[in-house]
């Protein structure tokens, strides 16, 4: 979708653009899991060590993840304002101003990973028979950050475009390509050697690499964006509008990494099980994230597009529809987890405790559901409007009072258990989902109004 929207004729074509944009996002984020489940399948044939390092780094590199991706955030709404003006030429020069941006972001944090691999994860907890291990894994994938920090970017400028495909397409090539190489240099091939856990962090990188060119090719080639010689000139000004619409974005997800330590702690106290079971239930619902975040993808893009020219109206429209879509599809998965909670926790325990935990969380996370595409697709919709700190606030009092002090109330002085600790993640979403509704309805959710 090379830009132009134009005004929206009727609810289908409306229909038709968010689903153009969506459908491709929740693909590929779809991809990405699947295949991140084989990835860690691969280094669990190597042992608990090899998993333990590998998860550990992953903990570390969230927060990473979280500031590339806020950049990727502002670098989306930037993009796809200026192509709704039809500024193509400033479309282009935001985009390659994010560009160095992400260079010199990704250089920082390689640079931390390089002299400060060691401590970061000792601070992390690691025990002694890992830490080798995870240094090893951590300095390989982490030192070449400049090649997530791109990834991150690169898409973003492609979906401000109106262009969701080619991100699918390019992360669907680079997460087989990091499969076939996982297993080639995991575990040897032909005359290539075994090289174990550096292996897959080879493999991770390599595929990282491919992704980088793979997005660059298809960059050059956009209609919607030129890339030019004087664009890569440092613009102050430009670079200060990334960070200050990036920064609360970032803010918004290290708020979720720490709030969800704050009450982990408390449901390991409850018990194994209970954590066990609670972990399970998170990694099935994470497949419902999937189609939150496309819609909040395309809503940000559209939302974008239509308030760079000057259509609140029309940026409302898309808003409303792409809530509505979400909460039409995320409810059907809700329906999903409700009646086959049992079935598919069976592919994951045997344990008929842990099973029952996990089902009884599940029917409890369908009524959750409709309410989460809110929360997701209205941040989308906030962040489209360059208001990326009211999202980042109310994520700070709903997950650290509502859901900490629910699951301790709830889940340990009640003792509903897994019970209480669901109620509580869905009293946190209604409470944030109730507050970013009411700013929307009084059209107080685009920055300066």
């Amino acid at each position: 979708m090379e830009h132009p929207l134009g005004s929206p004729q009727s609810n289908s074509q409306i229909i038709k653009f968010i689903l153009v944009l969506a459908l491709p996002a929740v693909i590929e984020n779809f991809f990405q899991t699947i295949l991140g489940f084989v990835d860690t399948l691969f280094v669990s044939k190597l042992g608990l060590i090899e998993v333990s390092a590998v998860g550990v780094t992953n903990a570390i590199l969230a927060i990473y993840f979280a500031v590339f991706m806020a950049l990727g955030v502002a670098t989306n709404v930037f993009v796809a304002k200026n192509i709704g003006a039809g500024k193509k030429d400033k479309a282009s020069q935001i985009g390659q101003q994010a560009i160095i941006l992400s260079i010199f972001a990704g250089v920082l944090f390689g640079l931390i990973s390089l002299f400060f691999a060691e401590p970061l994860l000792k601070l992390m907890g690691v025990d002694k028979d890992v830490l080798a291990h995870a240094t090893t894994y951590f300095r390989i994938v982490a030192i070449p950050s400049i090649l997530i920090s791109l990834m991150f970017v690169l898409s973003s400028i492609l979906r401000g475009t109106g262009d969701t495909k080619t991100p699918m397409k390019v992360s669907i090539m680079a997460n087989l390509l990091n499969i076939l190489l996982d297993y080639i240099l995991i575990f040897g091939f032909f005359f290539i050697p075994s090289f174990g856990l550096a292996g897959a962090a080879w493999a991770t990188v390599l595929s990282r690499l491919i992704g980088v060119i793979g997005l660059s090719m298809y960059m050059f080639k956009s209609k919607s964006i030129q890339i030019l010689k004087e664009n890569w000139k440092i613009d102050k000004q430009s670079q200060l509008n990334l960070m200050r619409l990036g920064t609360p974005a970032a803010g918004e997800r290290l708020v979720m990494r720490v709030g969800q330590v704050l009450y982990f702690g408390m449901i390991v106290a409850i018990g194994t099980n209970t954590f066990a079971a609670h972990q399970i239930a998170g990694n099935i619902e994470i497949f419902s994230y999937m189609i939150g975040y496309g819609f909040a993808t395309a809503a940000t893009t559209l939302v974008g597009q239509k308030l760079g020219e000057n259509d609140y109206e029309g940026a409302k429209k898309y808003a409303n529809m792409s809530m509505i879509l979400g909460i039409i599809f995320m409810s059907i998965f809700g329906i999903l987890l409700f009646f086959l909670g049992n079935w598919v926790a069976s592919f994951f325990t045997s344990d008929l405790v842990v099973m029952k935990q996990i089902a009884l969380a599940l029917k409890i996370d369908a009524f959750i559901q409709p309410v989460l595409a809110i929360v997701l697709i209205l941040t989308g919709i906030y962040q489209g409007g360059e208001n990326t700190k009211f999202p980042m606030y109310i994520t700070a009092i709903g997950i650290w009072l509502i859901r900490t002090i629910g699951v301790y109330f709830l889940g340990i002085y009640l003792g509903w258990g897994i019970a209480g600790i669901w109620i509580a993640i869905g009293l946190d979403n209604l409470f944030r989902a109730i507050c970013l509704w009411i700013r929307y309805k009084n059209n107080r959710w685009i920055v300066n109004t």
